[in-house]
């Protein structure tokens, strides 16, 4: 027996020797059939291995010239808060309008030095002006009427004094009289009769000098309380005159100390009301801070904390001095001094300066810079750079206070890693930065 293999049907067949042939039976696994099913093995083996032990991570690739990297640290964190403080004189003084009038004359000019009761201005007020003249005339009319009435009192009291002499001259002759007749009539050298006349007549000069004496009195007194009054209606007069003056004084506008009138707002010929503000003037010995806080912070801001400010290229520590709860517009007013009464040199009146406030007193701390990434992760997490510095990795962290320069590291970085701080907004759900 031998095989004998057919090129074209690519079967073998078994050829007797001597005897009848006898034709195989078809192979089932062919050629193809093997080729296709060790392919799908291997595609299977694929899938199996990226199922098990291949890298599911998103990634995107990042030119690493348009990131912004930063790295973590230890350190002191201070948290503070950065205002906008404003350059004010320690002490001013507003120019109010006391008394309404027209500009009559300017004495100086905003920006110049002044000294404590120099005029600034005068103004001129017609009606007021003739107020006062009225009431001097009237002054002078009642100081004319006392004396007028000082002098007719005064005769009239003479007259009635005059009188009384006379009744007492008589009456002093009618006692001699009455009594010389007393001892006549005992002696019966009179009659009845002229004694009864000389009696009656010393009762009637006696009871005439009583009268006499108490018109003269009541007359003192009536001209005492009719003086007392007119006085007093003169002094009240002279008051009125001394305001009316104290008036007219009102209409010169004074400096109430020495300083640098830093704003006139007058004009010669314009008119002014009472109690408009014309102008000011600046105690320039000392200088405060005044700024306005966002009324987030009313809470956390008393008088005594610190903050700092650099002014010509050194920097100068700030103290609050004074806390304004009052909240307008959403902020609230706080006045600062200068720490230990160093003002900076060179300083001046209405010019601001970037401060930072001090909320508290500082600790240490891990720290990583502020960054764009805040805005997209909310702090819960960030891309934190390999070793290498090929690529960044998304790791989930925890932040606690912030200040406009770090943010407090409460877990999941360590001092040292690199980060990416810039906006993510682009990045989507990716979870690896290929840095290229």
């Amino acid at each position: 027996m031998h095989f004998q293999y057919d090129a074209k049907s690519h079967l073998i067949t078994k050829q007797p020797s001597h005897k009848m042939d006898r034709v195989l039976e078809k192979k089932k696994n062919t050629p193809q059939k093997i080729a296709l099913i060790a392919a799908g093995a291997v595609v299977l083996a694929i899938v199996i291995y990226n199922l098990l032990f291949a890298e599911h991570t998103s990634k995107l690739n990042v030119d690493s010239e348009r990131i912004t990297v930063g790295k973590v640290q230890e350190g002191v964190f201070q948290e503070f808060i950065a205002i906008d403080g404003s350059v004010e004189p320690l002490k001013s003084f507003y120019l109010d309008i006391i008394e309404g009038g027209r500009v009559d004359k300017i004495f100086t000019d905003d920006g110049r030095m002044v000294q404590k009761g120099d005029t600034i201005l005068k103004l001129s007020n017609t009606t007021l002006q003739i107020d006062f003249m009225t009431r001097e005339t009237q002054l002078y009319d009642l100081m004319n009427e006392r004396q007028n009435s000082e002098i007719q009192m005064k005769q009239d009291l003479i007259k009635k004094q005059n009188e009384l002499a006379e009744i007492e001259y008589n009456l002093a002759l009618i006692d001699r009289k009455y009594k010389r007749n007393q001892m006549l009539i005992k002696e019966k050298v009179i009659s009845r009769e002229e004694y009864e006349a000389s009696k009656d007549e010393y009762e009637y000069q006696t009871k005439r000098k009583e009268l006499a004496d108490r018109s003269v009195k009541q007359d003192t007194r009536l001209m005492q309380e009719r003086l007392r009054q007119l006085d007093e209606s003169i002094n009240r007069m002279k008051a009125n005159i001394n305001m009316a003056r104290g008036t007219l004084n009102n209409l010169y506008v004074i400096a109430p100390f020495t300083g640098q009138l830093s704003t006139l707002k007058a004009e010669v010929g314009e008119s002014k009301a009472p109690g408009e503000n014309i102008g000011q003037i600046d105690d320039l010995n000392g200088y405060k801070i005044k700024a306005n806080i966002d009324e987030h912070y009313i809470s956390r801001v008393y008088p005594g904390l610190t903050g700092s400010f650099d002014f010509n290229g050194k920097t100068y520590q700030v103290k609050v001095a004074k806390v304004i709860p009052e909240v307008q517009n959403n902020t609230f007013e706080v006045d600062m001094e200068f720490a230990n009464g160093t003002t900076p040199e060179g300083i001046r009146r209405g010019q601001t300066l970037q401060i930072k406030l001090n909320l508290n007193g500082g600790g240490e701390a891990v720290l990583v810079p502020r960054g764009g990434f805040y805005q997209s992760t909310g702090g819960n997490w960030i891309f934190v750079v390999d070793e290498s510095g090929d690529f960044a990795t998304k790791r989930n962290i925890k932040l606690g206070r912030q200040n406009p320069n770090y943010y407090e590291v409460l877990d999941g970085l360590r001092p040292g890693e690199k980060v990416v701080l810039s906006s993510y907004d682009s990045y989507g759900d990716i979870d690896r930065l290929e840095l290229q």
